[in-house]
């Protein structure tokens, strides 16, 4: 397994980690709710580039 492989494991399970995050706290939080999704998408954005050939 490359490091690349690892990064982009690792980049897809923070991303899911955070939408966790987003769901636990949309009913008490809403600004750190979007937060978390905003950053969630960060990584899921950053994995899906590091998938593209280049």
């Amino acid at each position: 397994m490359s490091s690349g492989s690892v990064l982009v494991i690792g980049l897809l399970a923070l991303s899911g980690f955070l939408i966790g995050g987003v769901v636990s706290f949309w009913p008490r939080n809403k600004v750190v709710a979007v937060i978390l999704g905003v950053l969630a998408a960060l990584a899921l954005g950053g994995a899906v580039l590091r998938l593209l050939p280049a």
